[in-house]
């Protein structure tokens, strides 16, 4: 069985974390093919913007605990190390934008894997939970930095110490999720937001990208100066290019990403 399924539709790839009888929960097998595709997906130029769901009735229950404690598997360094860090630091790293499509429960790691998607798209039976408290773990998957971010200290540290669920429209309201679907049209309009976007001059969202990574940790100054070094060097690509051409010509725009 393969626990990581991959379709491409033209420029969108979609990827879906495959083990419904688990709620999508990660084992290493899971996290390593996750690893795998996203590696893959950033070197390949037709691939312009990334999906990520879940198959069945979850986007993702986080960690198989069954794996966390059996005295013969990873062990929880190995766990967050070589799962879930990498994978974080993909989806931030990725100059290419991607959508979680986050159907029915995100919890734990699979709870802030969605949050550390450029777009967060909800079902409306969806819902977000911080399940650490709950078993004696803080965090991790990245939660202690960008859920304060999305959502203010207070509501973050509340969520995380109670572990209390965050329904899709209250996770709207506070600012982790930016649309909520019907269940059934979710996947669809993940798929149609992505292909908007992967028709977009991506190269320049990449760069955005970038930005937004950095800018916690500049200060306003140094964030005028990479704004400054990226912008010069999106000037320089074909997009920014043909966007000029396109308009002066009054015509639709052919992005190319590059």
């Amino acid at each position: 069985m393969s626990y990581i399924l991959t379709e491409q539709k033209n420029n969108v790839l979609i990827i879906t974390l495959n083990r419904p009888d688990k709620y999508n929960s990660f084992n290493r097998e899971m996290a390593l093919a996750l690893i795998a595709e996203l590696e893959k997906a950033e070197k390949d130029k037709t691939v312009r913007a990334i999906v990520l769901t879940g198959a069945g009735k979850a986007f993702c229950a986080g960690q198989d605990l069954a794996e966390a404690i059996d005295p013969n598997g990873p062990g929880i360094r190995r766990i967050v190390e070589e799962h879930y860090n990498p994978i974080i630091l993909m989806i931030r790293n990725i100059e290419k934008p991607i959508i979680a499509a986050v159907n029915g429960v995100a919890a734990g790691a699979g709870a802030n894997i969605a949050l550390a998607c450029d777009i967060v798209l909800a079902g409306k039976s969806a819902s977000f939970i911080q399940a650490f408290s709950k078993i004696g773990l803080i965090p991790d998957s990245g939660g202690t930095y960008t859920l304060p971010r999305l959502i203010g200290f207070n509501m973050a540290s509340a969520l995380m110490i109670t572990g209390d669920k965050a329904t899709a429209e209250e996770a709207f309201h506070y600012g982790m999720v930016y649309k909520v679907f019907d269940d059934n049209r979710l996947l669809e309009q993940a798929v149609v937001n992505a292909q908007h976007i992967a028709a977009m001059p991506t190269k320049a969202i990449g760069l955005t990208k970038r930005l937004l990574n950095q800018t916690y940790n500049n200060t306003l100054a140094q964030q005028l100066v990479a704004e400054r070094d990226i912008q010069v060097e999106a000037a320089n690509g074909y997009d920014y290019n043909e966007g000029v051409k396109a308009f002066l010509e009054k015509r639709q725009p052919d992005f190319k990403g590059e």
